[in-house]
């Protein structure tokens, strides 16, 4: 697989990493099934795929185990990210920000050993908490750095004037949020910035969440995937938003390609310094998703995609 630049490790990463939250929460939760992940798991090491992005709240907490027993023997050979701040209520299947350094301090001991690692290659504040200031939060994750107990540090689901802020304090390695051709509001300020200060843009969901494969038909979905009740998977929004799918479609045949492929190489096309990191829970799809990495769209084929409308629904 053709490889990108994680530029605050100095490593070098195939051009579409592994999101694993779906193979133990969010889509699905009656398919779960961890044989078959770990073979999902096992097959994206050979197919070049080196980053994979994980956190402590997905499952919660099993995600993690599931994806440091799969890469045991293949420590030196990839980048292991992982999150913390936010914090999971069982009871209502919701979470809440929290970022006290000492339960940031906590939470990174707990997921060195659920990973099975010595370091963690790229560490996350998963959401910033309001109620506390994000220079404590941001202080206390640097402070890890210099234990030796992370290697870089990285943000998700942060404003530009939130990552300037931080950056101040220590460098901003990675700024994770999604991106795809239905979300796209990260390429007005963060993405640029991400470029100009030589930090990852790690886009999560590059597929829409499944919609953008053009495999979602309806609003058919179980109790405890993430779309249920999702504004943009009712069956108004999926019918208004066939739109963007036939955009991308259009494009797929002319590359003779899928339209998940299409979503991936548009993410790719947005920056060097940008890397997809797709989720899925089969072979498969994951071979599929790979593949996009060799998909050279045209300025046209990006001119027509851009040119595509916006979604219709809030995002959550």
């Amino acid at each position: 697989m053709r490889q990108r630049s994680l530029a605050s490790l100095g490593r070098a990463v195939g051009a579409v990493g592994l999101g694993c939250v779906g193979m133990s929460a969010e889509y699905r939760p009656s398919s779960l099934d961890d044989r078959q992940s770990l073979a999902v798991l096992a097959r994206a090491i050979e197919l070049g795929v080196s980053f994979f992005d994980t956190a402590d709240v997905y499952g919660p907490f099993t995600n993690e185990r599931l994806v440091g027993l799969a890469l045991a023997g293949h420590r030196d050979e990839v980048i292991v990210a992982t999150k913390a701040g936010l914090v999971a209520d069982e009871a209502t299947g919701s979470s809440r920000p929290c970022g006290r350094p000492d339960h940031l301090r906590a939470s990174c001991e707990a997921s060195l050993r659920r990973l099975g690692v010595d370091v963690i290659d790229l560490y996350y504040l998963h959401r910033v908490d309001p109620a506390v200031p994000l220079a404590e939060s941001w202080g206390s994750m640097a402070e890890l750095v210099t234990a030796g107990k992370v290697r870089a540090i990285g943000l998700s689901e942060v404003s530009q004037h939130q990552i300037a802020e931080a950056h101040a304090i220590a460098p901003v390695g990675s700024v994770q949020s999604e991106l795809s051709l239905w979300t796209r509001g990260p390429l007005a300020e963060v993405v640029p910035w991400c470029a100009a200060h030589g930090a990852t843009f790690a886009g999560y969901a590059p597929l829409g969440r499944g919609y953008l494969t053009g495999t979602v038909r309806s609003a058919d979905f179980e109790a405890g995937d993430i779309r249920f009740g999702n504004p943009r998977f009712t069956a108004a929004a999926i019918a208004r938003n066939q739109a963007i799918l036939t955009v991308i479609e259009q494009v797929a045949r002319r590359h003779d390609a899928t339209s998940a492929q299409v979503a991936i190489a548009w993410v790719l096309a947005q920056g060097e310094h940008v890397l997809p990191i797709p989720g899925t829970k089969q072979v498969r799809y994951l071979e599929e998703n790979c593949a996009a990495a060799d998909l050279a769209l045209t300025a046209d084929d990006l001119a027509e995609l851009d040119a595509a409308p916006a979604a219709s629904g809030d995002r959550y």
